[in-house]
């Protein structure tokens, strides 16, 4: 049971904000301007300070000199393919035409840079000699090894950890990469991405308008937020503006799937992106073509924008049906098995009938609710087992990943992702082996560095303030949102409100299957407290209409159906 703890104030008699940011580390006052105001002239770092920029950028301004065939490489995903229209309308801009867009199915081809993708580039008589990867490449090295044999030039643009041997390309962008000085490692593949753009306009030589390339922010917010990346650094520069410039973007696709949502396109949020947005970008993939994120997002025909953004929230009611039935039956295999899994500290479960691209989907969730690293495997066509894992906080995935790796050395044919994030591909034959050594490298893992990050309980939650029903004003509101966007290393603000009193309790949505408290308190109208996904069950404490609780909250303001209004996201009723 999740035990709240509220924070020692830091700031004697300070205000809520100064309170908040230094709850965050920022107490100096030039830290302090940074964080509240970052400037997009003064707070991103010169592009070639990252290695392999200034050899990148020469190979392609060779090339659209000699009008060469340049392929975009990028993953499907919703950093990858906002990093492809990225590199797509920076081609435009410059009004270069000899390029195309080249996406790996994600069940016919899977995550990376592929021998076969290669060889039918080549087969369309293209003749490509750059190809430029966003978001994938730094663990492809036979495959760049391929692609050189063919006499194409491969320039890698990425951000996941790279191996002990990076490919041979021509050129290798990757903050992580051992030997780059770039001040920033957390920059997520469209980001990289853009930081390419920004070197190539560097120099002048394309005589685009000064701060052209902002409009092109939209993209790199959008994948930023939609990415987990922490959101500190140069990342809150490129979140901010990209909110800024997703507000204001004309591009038809965005605007079309908003209409849908119901978003007021003036007020969208990191909220809307990830829980509206970024679902109906990964469906392309998960359910059909990835291709069709792209058209989407760097169309300019408007028939084709609504008729893709209709498909793609088509596509992602079939994902959360198909989500559901996958994570009820895991809770059942989960629940007939109890004494097992409770002594494992990795849960490991798959079925070759279960679908690769969603088990990332139901994964999260799991580690979410146990707190542990769960690994879920599945088979779409072949041999090849499958799968996707998610950290739920607790412990590094890569690290456990190389450390299977280093012991055993067969247990998979490729993995990688992030801290809390990755997918895997075994052959069928050591799939029974997957759990005992999972479990082996975790502790060898842990043997190295904590799995709680600083020895913190994961049952201990932190408020940042006891507030009234009264404090849920304008005024509080713009204090919350000047530390915004709200994401990884910079959570939204949480606090307790107690003893108030319920006025009502409700079911809405289609199905019934939100809930929405009215509550009342001393000095104060009635506020509205909602909570996704969720029935008065779910909760330490039931709420009950007439009776009173301690709501521990979040205060947002929502613009659904085009109406401002402040209301609370419930955390807990205690």
């Amino acid at each position: 049971m999740k035990k709240y703890v509220l924070r020692e104030a830091l700031v004697p008699n300070g205000d809520l904000l100064q309170q908040l940011l230094a709850y965050r580390g920022v107490t100096e006052n030039g830290a302090r301007e940074v964080f509240l105001n970052p400037s997009y002239e003064e707070h991103l770092h010169d592009p070639f300070l990252l290695k392999g920029m200034k050899e990148a950028v020469a190979r392609i301004k060779l090339a659209i000199k000699n009008d060469e065939h340049i392929v975009i490489y990028s993953d499907y995903d919703a950093d990858g393919i906002p990093a492809a229209v990225v590199m797509h309308d920076f081609f435009k801009m410059i009004g270069y035409k000899n390029f195309q867009v080249y996406i790996p199915h994600r069940h016919k081809e899977g995550f990376g840079l592929h021998v076969l993708a290669i060889d039918s580039l080549l087969a369309t008589g293209a003749e490509p000699k750059v190809l430029i990867t966003l978001d994938c490449g730094i663990t492809d090295a036979e495959e760049v090894v391929h692609a050189r044999s063919k006499g194409i030039d491969v320039i890698i643009t990425d951000h996941h950890m790279p191996p002990a041997e990076l490919p041979p390309a021509f050129a290798v962008i990757d903050p992580k990469q051992p030997g780059c000085e770039y001040p920033f490692k957390e920059l997520c593949g469209a980001g990289v991405a853009f930081k390419l753009v920004q070197g190539l306009l560097a120099g002048g030589d394309f005589h685009t308008a000064p701060g052209a390339e902002k409009w092109l922010l939209d993209m790199v917010g959008l994948a930023t937020l939609s990415d987990m990346v922490p959101l500190v650094g140069e990342n809150r520069v490129l979140a901010r503006y990209g909110l800024m410039v997703l507000r204001k973007s004309r591009r038809p696709g965005l605007r079309a799937l908003l209409r849908i949502l119901k978003i007021d396109q003036r007020y969208i949020t990191e909220d809307d992106i990830g829980f509206m947005i970024t679902p109906r970008l990964n469906a392309a993939s998960r359910m059909g073509e990835p291709i069709d994120a792209f058209t989407l997002l760097s169309t300019s025909d408007v028939a084709q924008a609504d008729m893709l953004a209709a498909k793609l929230n088509a596509s992602n009611d079939e994902r959360k049906g198909l989500v559901g039935s996958l994570v009820k039956e895991i809770n059942k295999i989960m629940s007939e098995r109890a004494e097992h899994f409770a002594a494992r500290r990795v849960i490991v479960l798959g079925n070759p009938l279960w679908r690769p691209a969603i088990l990332g989907l139901a994964a999260g969730n799991l580690a979410e609710e146990y707190g542990k690293p769960v690994f879920l495997w599945g088979r779409e066509d072949g041999p090849t087992i499958k799968g996707s894992c998610r950290s739920g906080g607790v412990a590094n995935l890569v690290a456990i990943m190389q450390a299977a790796h280093d012991v055993f050395g067969d247990v998979f044919l490729d993995f990688g992702g992030h801290h809390v994030s990755g997918g895997f591909s075994l052959n069928a034959d050591t799939v029974h082996h997957l759990e005992d050594r999972l479990e082996e490298a975790l502790a060898k893992v842990v043997a190295a560095e904590p799995v709680v990050e600083g020895g913190v309980d994961r049952d201990i939650v932190l408020l940042d303030s006891t507030l009234t029903l009264a404090d849920i004003q304008s005024k509080t509101y713009a204090a919350i949102e000047k530390l915004s966007p709200f994401g990884v290393a910079n959570t939204k603000p949480l606090f307790i409100f107690k003893n108030v009193g319920i006025k009502t309790v409700r079911q809405f949505g289609k199905t019934k299957n939100h809930l929405e408290l009215m509550l009342v308190g001393e000095n104060s109208g009635p506020v509205k407290a909602i909570s996704f996904f969720a029935t008065p069950d779910d909760f330490a404490r039931r709420p009950e209409e007439g009776g009173s609780a301690d709501i521990v909250a979040n205060i947002e303001k929502s613009f659904f159906g085009y109406r401002p209004e402040l209301r609370l996201r419930i955390v807990d009723i205690v």
